[in-house]
């Protein structure tokens, strides 16, 4: 079976269909499937749920399918980059499942690996335990969440082989690798892709089992959401400190 495609387009054809439940990894700007992102806004889907950590940054990732209308639902934990989610969740055009981080990351763990729901006391006494089951356990109480499991997976990874083994670099590491378990279709885009048995197995943090189709994305554009630079100190004048 050969997994690698020409592009992107080519990657999702056939597999995007209005009304879908998408996972799209990635963290702020690092490590988001930003091609298979854009090959989802030409399609022309409508009506999608997309289960992200956040929803991206005006113009860029998600923000991208914001800005066509295509998103209907975002369960994500950190929106607060994208002032177009704002205004659209706020004026009741955009559903928001809103999760705590951790709790978000348990969910599509759990999905991944047949668990439908878990227990945790991450919310316990807040609106995010309204509605939902709450027990206690040794005299604690903890609410009951659910697993995430998706149509679609989009990831993001340093380096794949052609059967789909995946690596990812340093922070890119975030939320990828769990995604990449929990969904029916999981479709990578790797920067730099060998054929099946150059890569270390030790190395492989996705095993090829779970990644049915794969893009080479070359030299990506690698957006730094929050620029911070340090003042550079100033040169000292001609002459100062030489003894007279």
């Amino acid at each position: 079976m050969d997994k690698v495609y020409s592009d992107a387009r080519a990657a999702l054809a056939g597999a995007v269909k209005d009304g879908m439940t998408i996972m799209a990894g990635g963290f702020g700007l690092c490590g988001i499937p930003e091609t298979l992102i854009e090959a989802i806004r030409d399609s022309g889907a409508n009506d999608l749920t997309f289960i992200s950590n956040n929803a991206g940054v005006d113009g860029v990732g998600l923000g991208r399918l914001l800005e066509t209308r295509q998103i209907r639902k975002m369960i994500s934990s950190y929106v607060g980059e994208n002032k177009l989610f704002a205004q659209q969740y706020l004026s009741g055009e955009l559903e928001l499942e809103f999760n705590p981080q951790g709790t978000l990351a348990e969910r599509i763990r759990a999905g991944g690996a047949g668990i439908p729901a878990f227990y945790t006391k991450t919310g316990v006494g807040t609106l995010i335990a309204e509605g939902k089951e709450v027990r206690e356990f040794n005299g604690e109480t903890y609410v009951m969440e659910t697993g995430l499991f998706a149509d679609i997976a989009i990831v993001h990874a340093w380096k794949g082989d052609t059967e789909g083994n995946l690596v990812y670099r340093k922070t890119a590491r975030n939320f990828n690798p769990m995604m990449a378990t929990a969904s029916r279709l999981t479709i990578a885009e790797v920067e730099h892709l060998v054929e099946a048995g150059e890569i270390d197995p030790d190395c492989i943090h996705t095993p090829g089992i779970f990644v049915k189709r794969i893009v080479h994305v070359q030299n990506p554009v690698k957006h730094i959401e929050q620029r911070t630079t340090r003042k550079r100190a100033e040169a000292a004048p001609a002459g100062a400190g030489e003894e007279v």
